[in-house]
């Protein structure tokens, strides 16, 4: 195995090489996978048929930070095709990656800054059990400690245990082991818990979960192996933390999808799930995942294509895109079999072979649904209408939201939100472009998202749009949340503006009992759609739109919440619009088809200042 080319060939020359460097055209197969995704000649989930389409639209580009080079994308594909299989019985010697792989790796390698580092810094692959992750991160971490011209290249593969982490780290040392030529190429040493590069001074090495212990690393990539079974995010947080001082660093996670939905991979797969819908623009994160497709809804609920049967055999293909090869049918299918027989057995075959999520939580408002309802509203849309303002207000680390509301004669609801975010959160770390929960600063500089000065939101600042707001508009009522704030905020805008028999600003306490009524209201306008409902897109709305779950309770209440109480995906801009409609849809009877036809108002709690 010869050296390998680690300069960056120019967007110009990109392409131009000469004929046989590399033993297939990579870049094309990626192509041509991708063109039958989209298509439907090929098999797949939603989910790979989004990644698809991404490469697609993004090869369309005009003008754009990144471009793609072939050369790139090639180059990683032939590597790993030099190295030998380690296990099993195979027909050739050396690996041969097939086209779902092929797409991967050449979208990953061969998207490119204009400096000429890798576009994509954050890899998230989730498929089903036996398809060969491993052995395809294996090759990723040889060619990444070897080929990329990083100087010193730390590869720390992790996983929850030693033994975990050994499912990747023991195949690279096998391949070093039994190929002369990388061994020498490369000035390749595999010992029992690391392989060394003497030409770089990097290295590859095993750790596991025990975060505590982990600090001081400096990784150039760092790999985490079977997401779904860590159990707290310390080495996560620990070896992502830990990229600062590399300029071309590789987050790459793999997996197969667990029950704990509290955990570092379902959020994770929560913001490969966004990016991939478009809810987010998150350029630096390439995410692919092979499963099951669930049921498509119309506007009213109704079952348009039912959800895959996981005991039909021609869907197993999307959560194994490599079936056949591995795993075998005859495997699937006697799996499938003992599934039938057993609920545990059928818990596993759905989590590890069709690579379905249990006890995920389903989210609330219909995202697609709600993405058709943004129309261009502006503010002065509201004039001559009875308006109504909601609000949810914090204090430190957190979002504060407005939200204008108004029915058109029609009886369409129209909002238009305001969000309001303390400057100091940006400057931790977690914050930076590219990591968080949310691309806040981009938002920001869009005007999207105002940042207030210090560590503090600047409540002032949130009431003097309530006041410009309300001097403007013909502003009904005003809803708060539960907050000491809010109460203070409250008393002044009555003293203001109040007419003191019939308090403006009112205090809502959030519970299923108060919101049940606005929550439905709004459930059943996003369901009917853009006739029914006008939002201006602002995409941090829609985030938290698409971060909403309900419970819903056995007497007909629901209440609409985060997935989990600490998790960093706010729903704030929600809330704030539930506030804003709840006194709506208890006063009046002519703003449309409502829930409160058929039955009468729910009487609510309600703190008057």
């Amino acid at each position: 195995m010869a050296s390998r080319r680690t300069a960056t060939p120019s967007p110009t020359t990109a392409g131009a090489l000469p004929p046989g460097e590399h033993a297939r055209d990579y870049a094309g197969i990626a192509l041509r996978y991708a063109e039958d995704v989209v298509r439907g000649k090929l098999v797949a989930c939603r989910w790979v048929t989004a990644a698809c389409q991404r490469h697609l639209d993004d090869l369309k580009r005009p003008k754009w930070a990144y471009h793609f080079d072939r050369w790139h994308g090639d180059d990683v594909c032939d590597f790993i095709e030099k190295l030998p299989h380690v296990e099993g019985d195979w027909e050739t010697s050396n690996l041969t990656l097939e086209p779902p792989q092929i797409f991967i790796l050449v979208v990953v390698f061969g998207w490119r800054k204009a400096d000429g580092r890798r576009r994509f810094t954050t890899v998230y692959i989730e498929m089903a059990r036996k398809g060969a992750k491993s052995t395809l991160t294996a090759g990723v971490s040889l060619y990444c400690l070897t080929c990329e011209g990083e100087a010193g290249p730390q590869i720390i593969i992790g996983a929850t245990t030693g033994e975990q982490a050994g499912k990747v780290f023991n195949p690279v040392r096998r391949m070093v082991g039994m190929t002369p030529a990388l061994r020498s190429a490369f000035e390749l040493e595999a010992f029992t818990r690391a392989v060394t590069c003497a030409q770089n001074g990097g290295f590859i090495q095993p750790i596991n979960a025990k975060g505590k212990t982990q600090d001081g690393w400096n990784p150039h990539v760092g790999i985490l192996d079977e997401l779904h079974a860590h159990q707290d995010r310390a080495l996560f947080d620990v070896i992502k933390s830990a990229f600062g001082a590399r300029k071309n660093p590789l987050l790459w996670m793999i997996t197969t999808a667990g029950f704990n939905t509290n955990g570092v991979c379902y959020e994770q797969r929560s913001v490969a799930i966004k990016m991939l819908e478009g809810i987010v623009d998150l350029d630096h994160l390439f995410a692919v995942i092979f499963t099951l497709d669930e049921a498509v809804l119309d506007q009213d609920g109704t079952v348009l294509v039912p959800a895959d049967d996981p005991f039909d055999e021609k869907v197993w293909v999307k959560a194994n895109p490599m079936l056949g090869i591995t795993p075998t049918i005859d495997k699937m299918r006697s799996d499938a079999a003992d599934a039938k027989l057993s609920p545990h057995e059928e818990g596993n075959f759905k989590t590890k072979n069709l690579n379905i999520w249990l006890n995920a939580a389903t989210r609330w408002l219909n995202m697609i649904r709600w993405g058709q309802c943004a129309a261009a509203v502006s503010w002065d849309d509201f004039e001559g209408l009875d308006c109504f303002i909601g609000g949810d207000l914090a204090d430190k680390d957190d979002i504060t939201a407005l939200v204008l509301a108004a029915f058109r004669e029609d009886g369409q609801l129209i909002f238009k939100p305001r969000f309001w975010l303390p400057s100091a959160v940006l400057d931790d770390p977690t914050h930076a472009e590219g990591k968080g929960p949310a691309p806040y600063r981009t938002w920001a500089a869009q005007g999207h998202l105002t940042l207030t000065d210090g560590d503090w939101v600047d409540h002032n600042k949130v009431e003097d749009q309530a006041v410009e707001w309300i001097e403007r508009f013909g502003v009904r009522k005003i809803t708060f949340d539960q907050f000491a704030a809010a109460q203070a905020m409250a008393s002044r805008l009555n003293e203001n503006y109040g007419n003191g028999t019939d308090p403006l600003a009112v205090i809502l306490s959030k519970n299923a009992r108060n919101v049940t009524d606005p929550a439905k209201e709004l459930e059943a306008r996003v369901k009917g759609g853009p006739r029914r409902l006008a939002h201006d897109g602002n995409p941090v709305m829609t985030w938290m739109a698409s971060n909403c779950v309900v419970e819903r309770r056995v007497d007909g209440t629901i209440l609409p919440k985060k997935e989990k109480e600490m998790s960093p995906n706010k729903i704030d801009g929600v809330d704030a619009l539930i506030n804003a409609i709840h006194p709506a849809v208890a006063m009046s009877d002519d703003m449309g088809p409502s829930v409160y036809e058929e039955r009468g108002i729910i009487e609510l709690e309600i703190q008057d200042l």
